[in-house]
């Protein structure tokens, strides 16, 4: 999966360093960025700690909330936080000046206005000319352009630790957000069944604030007595979100099971969710990746015992013979991942089966868009017509192995 996870591959106190940098560190400014809100919090919370000792008296140190709500307020915010750099403790001895959950630095309005860009400047040639003795410096942001030079002196000057969000638009997400799941769950005394870990994956998402919050939901509704965490506790406890209830009814279509894909799809209807929309994100490409996992089972002699072999084997078919099948975005081969989910239950429906299905289907989505009739009906009927064209068990054909 994609964005770096730095941190979590990295022991608590070990500091990811900009590989271009030449400068020696200072060891007294500390950024910690990303896109991942939780792990910045959490993990300059602990930063803090450490570089106070745990002690703030509410004189030696300063925390300045670096949320702008335009750039006269960024201005003001940097110029707060120079002030706080170049005063010294009223006591002496070392002193921690924190500007946290800085808004400003983003390519956003506020932070392409030249206001902001003026105190971001002062801010960055007060850092340059180097801090008095004993003070430390600690920023928190969400969002940096990096196209801009105050990252790349960030790059240069600090000791830098990256917490991005996971990449779910690309295959294998699921596998890097289960890992920390599988983790913090452990920390806990948790221990997932591998369905329900599967579907906790989908509903909290790769935000570890999210993950966080709802694995703590389940210790609690569990207590000491039961520590194995079923299918049945994430779908009570964890709210479900548009993502998880498209592949949720999606696996439901798949495996034929019509009352439970009805009931996903009346719980989005019932959350204003459009029809159309329904049958756009879940049931369009559910029906359509069945359809090519059939063909390609039939026509081609390709492995499927694992989703690496499967993939080598769809990407090593001539050209001609694979240019029907969906690609990349980025344009480096057949995207394999959703046809593969759908090879185990393709067996389970003939071919002409699933393109009486496939015309169904289509004739469905032109009565959305077209007649007056009742959507929640249409989607009903669909889901019927889907399950139908199931073969029984006997005649059930499995995919190749």
């Amino acid at each position: 999966m994609s964005p770096v996870l730095h941190s979590r591959l990295l022991p608590a106190k070990t500091w990811l360093v900009a590989a271009k940098t030449k400068l020696p560190r200072s060891g007294n400014f500390f950024a910690l960025i990303g896109s991942d809100e939780g792990q910045v919090r959490e993990q300059a919370l602990l930063l803090y700690n450490q570089l106070t000792g745990g002690n703030d008296d509410g004189f030696t140190h300063e925390t300045i909330d670096g949320i702008a709500d335009n750039s006269e307020s960024a201005f003001t915010l940097c110029a707060s936080t120079v002030q706080a750099l170049l005063t010294i403790p009223m006591f002496g001895g070392d002193k921690v000046v924190w500007l946290r959950n800085a808004n400003f630095l983003a390519d956003n309005v506020t932070g392409r206005s030249q206001r902001t860009e003026q105190g971001v400047e002062s801010l960055r040639a007060t850092l340059e000319q180097g801090l008095p003795p004993g003070v430390k410096f600690l920023l928190t942001a969400q969002g940096v352009d990096k196209r801009r030079s105050f990252w790349k002196f960030i790059e240069k000057s600090a000791e830098v630790r990256v917490f991005d969000l996971i990449d779910t638009s690309r295959d294998g997400w699921t596998d890097q957000v289960a890992s920390i799941v599988t983790k913090r769950s452990g920390e806990l005394g948790l221990r997932f069944q591998p369905d329900a870990l599967a579907l906790f994956v989908l509903l909290a998402g790769e935000a570890t604030q999210q993950i966080g919050n709802e694995l703590e939901k389940i210790d609690l509704y569990l207590g000491l007595d039961r520590r194995v965490v079923a299918t049945e506790d994430v779908r009570q406890l964890v709210p479900l979100s548009r993502a998880a209830a498209v592949f949720e009814t999606g696996q439901a279509i798949q495996k034929g099971n019509v009352a439970r894909a009805i009931q996903l799809i009346d719980q989005q209807l019932d959350a204003d969710e459009s029809a159309i929309g329904i049958m756009r994100a879940s049931i369009i490409p559910t029906v359509r990746n069945l359809f090519m996992a059939k063909l390609i089972s039939e026509n081609f002699k390709v492995p499927s015992g694992s989703y690496g072999a499967y993939a080598g084997g769809l990407n090593r078919l001539p050209e001609g013979d694979r240019a029907w099948l969906p690609q990349k975005k980025d344009g480096s081969g057949v995207n394999v991942f959703p046809i593969y989910l759908c090879v185990e239950m393709a067996g389970k429906y003939e071919l002409e089966g699933l393109q009486r299905v496939m015309e169904a289907t289509l004739r469905a989505d032109l009565a959305l868009v077209s007649s007056g009739l009742d959507h929640r009906l249409i989607l009903h009927r669909l889901l019927a017509e889907v399950a139908a064209a199931r073969t029984s068990p006997g005649k059930s054909a499995g995919p190749t192995r």
